[in-house]
């Protein structure tokens, strides 16, 4: 799962991202327990959040036209791409008539939406992402590929990892579509890659220079303090 320097893309095998890499690299006992804890956390709560998910397919249903599941091509680990899972907020084909990124009082997030988006159980479905190892629980956010293509060769290092579902940027921008409430809807994307990206990435960044299992467990429980807000 974890490659070897020269087994890298080429886009990643640069000066920029060898710190980080030889970083991660001293920690292969960790990464495996990680990729571990993955597996059987995300089996476990698949088995045990089934009726919860079938409750949620059924409200969805109920409240719009459309699919369940939202599926967007997002970027993972080594640049790969994959299709993530969320439980649809929005009116279909949402992505065709705004942005990329939903802003505050968007008005394509449907009522159910909203309280999915409030309670974060909208991330749930993540949960089938990371059992096929496409994701983990904590790790960098991923972006569609329109954002990764504006990542500088340092940022291409958070792609050393498989993508997460929480992590300290998560944290601190708990409340993003609110950081972007205002601005024209033109203004969107541009705003988003000039000042919203770059501080998320400084704490992606830092999570991978400072890797370990308790410091990953210590994001875990300060998610849920943070979503129980």
């Amino acid at each position: 799962m974890y490659r070897k320097w020269e087994e890298l893309p080429a886009f990643m095998r640069t000066n920029e991202v060898r710190p980080y890499y030889e970083a991660l690299q001293k920690h292969r006992l960790g990464l495996l327990i990680k990729r571990t804890f993955d597996f059987a956390a995300s089996t476990v709560m698949l088995v045990l959040l089934a009726p919860l998910f079938l409750f949620l397919a059924i409200w969805i249903k109920a409240d719009s036209k459309g699919p369940v599941f939202y599926r967007q091509e997002r970027i993972t680990q080594y640049g790969r791409r994959f299709r993530i899972y969320k439980f649809r907020t929005m009116v279909q084909h949402a992505d065709r008539i705004g942005s990329l990124v939903t802003v505050g009082g968007d008005p394509r997030i449907t009522k159910a939406g909203q309280r999915l988006r409030g309670c974060r159980l909208d991330e749930l479905p993540q949960l089938i992402n990371i059992w096929k190892g496409e994701m983990t629980f904590v790790g960098t956010r991923p972006e569609v590929a329109k954002y990764v293509k504006q990542y500088t060769k340092e940022m291409y290092a958070t792609l050393l990892l498989p993508a997460g579902v929480t992590s300290k940027a998560s944290i601190e921008y708990k409340d993003e579509d609110r950081l972007l409430e205002g601005v024209k809807a033109e203004d969107v994307d541009r705003v988003y890659i000039e000042e919203v990206l770059p501080g998320k990435m400084r704490w992606n960044l830092e999570g991978i220079r400072e890797f370990s299992v308790v410091r990953e467990l210590g994001i875990l429980f300060r998610t849920v303090a943070a979503v129980s807000k």
